[in-house]
């Protein structure tokens, strides 16, 4: 039987479509929304200062800057001063409505795109790479042999190729923060960084903290990127987005170690390293609880480094503290049906409620 030129070309058409929407689903593209919105977070702090529109309060010298930790006080330089010589005595528009508008003027679109692109692109890259290295263990593995390698739905070569586009894709995405070089030049230990963590359950119990490192480089990533030449002449620039790193750091690790306990058996059989096969689950548990208070303790640090956040901010910690101890008791010892739930729905909510609180916190200093 004899196929036409057009129906040679739809099918054509439908299987790239097919082979899209795998590569897609191979690499949980939704679940980007676990760290994007850090990097925006992050970025959005960044911007902030940029269009200067915030006033400090009487804490704040231009030369150095109180953090306050209960009823002691901490005097150390401020990593603004030379920015703030030219901050105006009072904003200029109050409404928030209007300094909505002047942020958004301040952010150069260039900026956004090369964030976008460079989480999207470096994520794909290193899940890709994850899943050519995990390959011969999700086949043995029961709850991962229906993905898309053991499976048989893509091939090696396909993998290979995404994960080739988007490494590639990840460092020309960093030309976009030109002038600033700083992200070109660190884009590939990163990306290094990001896949090695696909090797470190074969030889340590700590690879839910390099998982967790791995994301906590999104939000200093973006500042960087944002404020590399301020970062290059003042390094304690980099202090709000290294704190914001530290709480993504524990709340990764945090609910890595809850979502590793679903293969505590077969790890143990396979001689897998994690923390739920070296501590037993209960006892991972009670250690991914403890990850999850110190992200609550650095996101209430934050703003002490970040002095424009206040109340609004403080609500949304709040809100993100009933929402982790929601997630663990969701998850007990001899019932881990629910750690999906946990691990998708509750920080999905976490990471996109922060951002906008973040936002409208800003708006409205």
């Amino acid at each position: 039987m004899l196929i036409s030129e057009d129906e040679c070309s739809k099918i054509l058409h439908i299987n790239v479509l097919k082979t899209i929407s795998n590569l897609l689903s191979l690499i949980r593209f939704s679940h980007t929304l676990f760290a994007l919105p850090f990097a925006l977070m992050s970025a959005v702090m960044a911007w902030w200062l940029q269009t200067r529109l915030f006033m400090y309060d009487s804490q704040i010298e231009h030369e150095h800057i109180v953090l306050s930790f209960g009823t002691v006080g901490v005097f150390v330089p401020n990593p603004w001063a030379s920015e703030l010589q030219s901050v105006p005595n009072e904003v200029h528009t109050t409404s928030i409505a209007g300094r909505a508008a002047e942020l958004i003027a301040g952010i150069p679109l260039q900026e956004v795109l090369g964030i976008l692109l460079c989480m999207v692109s470096a994520r794909s890259a290193a899940m890709a790479f994850n899943r050519l290295a995990d390959r011969k263990i999700d086949a043995e593995n029961p709850r991962t042999a229906g993905r898309h390698l053991p499976a048989g739905i893509l091939s090696v070569g396909q993998v290979s190729g995404f994960a080739v586009v988007c490494s590639l894709g990840f460092i020309a995405s960093t030309l976009l923060f030109f002038p600033n070089r700083l992200p070109l030049y660190l884009s590939v230990p990163v990306l290094l960084f990001l896949m090695g963590y696909s090797y470190t359950k074969r030889f340590t119990s700590l690879a839910h903290f390099w998982l967790g490192a791995a994301l906590a480089m999104s939000p200093i990533a973006a500042w960087i990127a944002i404020r590399g030449q301020v970062v290059m002449s003042n390094p304690l620039d980099l202090i709000p987005s290294v704190v914001l790193g530290g709480a993504v750091l524990t709340w990764v690790a945090g609910f890595d170690i809850l979502y590793a306990c679903q293969d505590y058996d077969f790890d143990r059989q396979a001689k897998l390293h994690s923390v739920p096969v070296r501590l037993g689950v209960p006892g991972a548990l009670r250690l991914a609880a403890g990850c999850h208070a110190a992200t609550v303790l650095l996101l209430a640090v934050l703003p002490l480094v970040y002095p424009p956040l206040g109340a609004i901010y403080y609500l949304g910690v709040l809100a993100v503290t009933a929402l982790l101890v929601y997630e663990h008791w969701l998850v007990k010892p001899d019932d881990l049906d629910r750690v999906n739930i946990a691990f998708f729905n509750v920080n999905a909510v976490i990471s996109i409620g922060l951002l906008l609180v973040t936002c409208v916190d800003l708006l409205v200093v």
